[in-house]
């Protein structure tokens, strides 16, 4: 894990654990510093609003975050902004319905999960997945959510230095299979719901088993209180309910918010009607109806009500019997709305797929499989799209060509796979001094070029400068660099090439290692004359 994840690691557990005005202000401060404006903080400073319930706050904030990620070539947290951004919007439309939009929270969800292939660190990756979970959840999209949890957990498990807390993603698995079970039973679908509270059941007692850190206690008894619930509607009603009474009042005692324990009240008002103390039953559901609080969701407040309506209507209560069946009737609605939204994130995820698959093709065949950065095929397009613009005859383009001094030694001494090493190292070496604007690529062979626009000839020397330097520090390369640049409006690109190209070749008989600015010269290429001759074709 890099250093800078590591922080936003402990960040993030400190603003989500009652510090998240120090964070807020704390990172603030480090993404105005040089070197500080990265994604990863960018994402602690979202979070930390978040937690405070500053959502607009937080939507401005992952914009920024998306476009550092973005410059950052992460699609790690390009993902977590994405989804965050998804799970924000959804959250802001619930204060605000002109806010809410299912189909751009989607299509955010399905670019969050196609950016996720391939590597990067183990931060971003779990936090991009949580983030993923947490919108679909929010949609009600259990069987979307799920697999993202898991892989969070997997990410966690196999890192050592993750924070220690892979039980919460468990917990949370527990949690999502105990809300789909209560969705279930309102739509009368027992058996499944009775297969997804034996599920909770298993994550519940296996985050008991894990968790971990300053509050481990809190977390085991919170997963144990699930893995009781779990059993309510199953084996030992008796003893499940005896135990959701333990677990409730050891985590009142706790302070844990009410919020987080409304869950478990159905369960238990279950849990004793299974065991024959119906009436019991009535008095804790009616408790729990009178004190649920505002903010449990409207899936625990629904399964309270339509728990107390089941419990009446089992004592004779004919309004019971009538309420509950237009309570049904919601619920039919609601779940084939699930239905369809489901149906229209697979579509988008399937369209996503088939977009990253062409961008992807589209990106390997403007890559140097050797060196990784782009080719001269990439290269060639370059040029002549600045060359068409409409800004092209006023817009100036500073032309390097770069050239490795004594590489045919290099393979004749140590060989083709060291000559191959050597030339990955100097791509990288040479694209670590460009801007994000520019272009650098193999033209082939041992030859380079890079183009620069709105760089004055100035800039693009001391953007030279720091290529050699860059060159003659990698460890155990005897390979240096000539350079040779021009300068042109975008029209005359051809010219800045040529010129750019034979400067280069001065610097080489000059001795290599070293850099040349170009005469000014007569001759002017447009078209497709304008690309640098291929290496040995001089």
């Amino acid at each position: 894990m890099q250093d800078p994840s590591r922080r936003a690691a402990r960040l993030l557990e400190r603003a989500q654990a009652g510090e998240a005005d120090a964070v807020l202000a704390e990172v603030t401060a480090e993404l105005g510093t040089p070197g500080g404006d990265l994604a990863c903080l960018h994402f602690v400073r979202v979070v930390a609003l978040i937690v405070r319930g500053e959502l607009r706050g937080a939507l401005d904030a992952v914009e920024v975050m998306l476009r550092a990620a973005e410059r950052e070539r992460s699609d790690g947290w390009v993902a977590c902004a994405l989804a965050t951004r998804a799970s924000e919007r959804l959250r802001l439309g619930e204060e605000d319905i002109a806010e809410y939009d299912v189909d751009a929270a989607l299509r955010d969800l399905s670019a969050a999960e196609a950016a996720l292939r391939g590597g990067f660190d183990p931060v971003a990756a779990v936090n991009a997945r949580v983030a993923i979970a947490v919108g679909y959840l929010q949609l009600r999209l259990y069987e979307l959510a799920g697999p993202q949890y898991e892989a969070a957990y997997a990410i966690s498990a196999a890192d050592p230095e993750q924070n220690g807390n892979r039980a919460m993603w468990l917990f949370d698995l527990a949690e999502m299979h105990l809300h789909w079970a209560l969705e279930l039973y309102q739509v009368d679908q027992i058996a499944e719901a009775e297969e997804h509270t034996a599920i909770a059941e298993q994550f519940a007692l296996q985050a008991a088993a894990e968790a971990s850190g300053a509050s481990a206690d809190t977390w085991r008894e919170l997963a144990l209180l699930m893995a009781a619930c779990a059993r309510a509607d199953r084996e030992d009603p008796a003893g499940a309910s005896a135990d959701i009474e333990h677990y409730v009042a050891a985590l009142t005692g706790r302070h844990v918010a009410p919020s987080m324990l409304a869950f478990s009240w159905s369960f238990r008002a279950v849990a004793l009607k299974r065991s024959g103390k119906l009436d019991e039953a009535v008095r804790v559901i009616e408790e729990a109806v009178t004190s649920l609080p505002a903010d449990s969701g409207w899936l625990i407040t629904a399964a309270t009500h339509r728990t107390h309506a089941v419990l009446l209507a089992a004592q004779g209560s004919a309004g019971a019997t009538m309420g509950l069946s237009y309570g049904d009737t919601l619920a039919a609605a609601l779940w084939r709305q699930r239905q369809h939204t489901l149906h229209t994130a697979a579509t988008l995820k399937s369209l996503e797929a088939l977009r990253a698959q062409h961008e992807q093709a589209t990106r390997a065949a403007d890559l140097d499989p050797l060196t990784g950065i782009a080719n001269r095929r990439a290269f060639d397009r370059a040029v002549r799209r600045a060359q068409t613009l409409p800004t092209a005859p006023n817009a100036t383009v500073t032309v390097l060509i770069i050239d490795t001094d004594k590489f045919k030694q290099i393979n004749d001494t140590y060989g083709h796979p060291a000559g191959d090493a050597v030339l990955r190292a100097i791509a990288q070496a040479l694209s670590a001094q460009l801007r994000d604007q520019d272009l650098i690529a193999r033209l082939g062979g041992d030859e380079f070029g890079a183009l620069l626009p709105d760089a004055s000839t100035a800039t693009a020397a001391t953007t030279a400068a720091r290529m050699l330097a860059a060159v003659r520090a990698l460890p155990d390369c005897p390979a240096t660099v000539s350079i040779g640049i021009a300068a042109a409006p975008a029209i005359a690109l051809g010219d800045a090439l040529y010129r750019a190209d034979q400067a280069m070749y001065e610097a080489k008989r000059a001795g290599g290692d070293a850099i040349r600015r170009a005469r000014l010269g007569t001759r002017l290429f447009v078209g497709h004359e304008a690309l640098v001759p291929e290496p040995g074709h001089r």
